[in-house]
């Protein structure tokens, strides 16, 4: 063989993976047919958060008025911002290249197909390993809406130099709502179109109706149950219409395929080996993160399980210590924190108060509904909400949930707790620290209501 392990996608998992194996002496191989660093650092996490910023600038500056600031009246300039992220994501990328570099592991330009056993085909460049890892990754879904495959995604807005007037998001999810909530901040009026009643399908439906409220609060015009049909270009114009059920088209300048991402197993010869991709293409994977092909693994947004960065980065380390290392482990994916950077942002980890009640699970619900310190002095309706889930027969804190500034930080610190175990009395036990918005988190005392087992709902 030519190698100990032949990577598929220099994303940040696939890095991770590669660098772990050769750290344990591993002769190791990664294939990249587009830029080194991936989706999250290229494309979506990274980039997406620097917009983040510069919309909360945006707003800091507003706000700063309130604690006697003379401020002018703010104005952004996309190009700039453009220039700036085009310097970070090339920085980054030079950092993930010398990782590769200095940890030992062979980086191949070119766009790689599994050709059978053990091997990966490079547009005619063959090689060969003993564990073939597929992190591919995913893309935006194009054909979910008839049109929509000539529609920007998320890709293409971030390196707009100049924003449209107006701008229609297409999506319920977190992509949609992160990218409706920069943009309106930013200049643009903005409409959110959604399948659902709420959106956010799949969290906590005191997030999801807390998050609602906050995107209509920033001016966007929630359009819950108005997906169009079919999305059509308008003409030499470059504008586009969205045609309704009723067959009326709403002409709008630009369009935001935010309607969801797909693994990228299209063209990837799983075939050759025997593997079949489920209904949504993703590759099966086990705990272990094998597939049904012998000597093939996958990790990461392939997999369809769940598509956030850092288990993908935890996947590829995992699997190289199991293969490579002394000490074989998996990966616990029933406690995964994750985050939705809308401002304010949504922090989650832990089943859903449905989810526990669905299951009939005794659980004593805390919340706090609250307008910040920040907000209240100077007038603004900015809330925070805090949702504690608590087992009731063993006290153990099961679910965090929280919408708010700060979300993500705080949730991720107290995550820590829930994956030890902590129990509400560890809460309550724990010393506030004064005046903070966290602090909210252990001076929950009197539940809310108690779901589940015969309690109620």
């Amino acid at each position: 063989m030519d190698y100990d392990l032949v990577v598929i996608g220099a994303g940040s998992g696939g890095v991770a993976a590669s660098r772990r194996a050769a750290l344990h002496g591993a002769k190791v191989a990664v294939v990249e047919a587009s830029r080194v660093g991936g989706t999250c650092v290229i494309r979506g996490c990274v980039p997406k958060k620097l917009m983040v910023y510069a919309a909360q600038y945006g707003d800091t500056m507003r706000e700063a008025r309130g604690y006697g600031w003379l401020v002018e009246a703010p104005r952004f300039e996309m190009a700039r911002w453009a220039d700036a992220k085009a310097a970070e994501t090339e920085r980054l990328e030079g950092v993930y290249r010398r990782l590769l570099a200095d940890g030992g592991v062979t980086l191949i330009e070119g766009r790689a197909r599994i050709a059978g056993a053990n091997t990966v085909d490079m547009d005619g460049r063959r090689v060969t390993a003993r564990h073939l890892l597929i992190a591919a990754g995913a893309h935006p879904v194009r054909d979910s809406i008839p049109g929509l495959e000539d529609a920007p995604t998320s890709d293409n807005l971030l390196d707009l130099r100049a924003l449209p007037d107006r701008v229609a998001v297409l999506g319920g999810g977190y992509i949609a709502v992160e990218f409706a909530s920069i943009l309106a901040r930013l200049g643009p009026r903005v409409s959110l179109h959604y399948r659902d009643t709420l959106p956010l399908r799949g969290f906590d439906h005191d997030l999801r109706t807390r998050a609602a409220a906050a995107l209509a609060a920033a001016g966007i015009d929630l359009r819950p149950g108005e997906v169009p049909v079919r999305v059509e270009r308008s003409g030499s114009g470059g504008g586009w219409r969205l045609v309704g059920r009723d067959g009326n088209a709403e002409p709008v300048l630009f369009v935001l395929n935010a309607t969801g991402r797909r693994p990228n197993t299209r063209g990837l010869g799983l075939e050759t080996v025997g593997i079949t991709p489920d209904a949504a293409g993703a590759v099966p994977v086990n705990d272990q993160l094998h597939t049904t092909a012998s000597g093939v693994h996958a990790i990461g947004d392939v997999t369809n399980r769940k598509n956030l960065t850092p288990v993908a980065i935890a996947e590829g380390r995992a699997l190289a210590d199991s293969l490579f290392g002394s000490a074989p482990r998996t990966v616990d994916l029933s406690r995964v924190a994750s985050a939705v950077f809308t401002l304010p942002p949504i922090a989650t980890i832990g089943p859903t108060e449905a989810a526990r009640a669905a299951a009939g699970s005794a659980t004593r619900v805390y919340e706090a509904d609250f307008r910040p310190m920040k907000q209240a002095f100077f007038g603004g309706a900015e809330r925070s909400y805090m949702k504690l889930l608590v087992d009731d027969a063993s006290d153990r804190v099961v679910g965090i949930h929280m919408l708010g500034a700060d979300a993500p930080e705080i949730v991720q610190s107290l995550a820590v707790a829930l994956t030890a175990g902590a129990t509400k009395a560890h809460f309550d036990h724990t010393m506030a620290v004064h005046p903070t918005a966290a602090e909210e988190f252990v001076l929950m005392r009197t539940p809310a209501r108690v779901i589940g087992a015969g309690r109620g709902t």
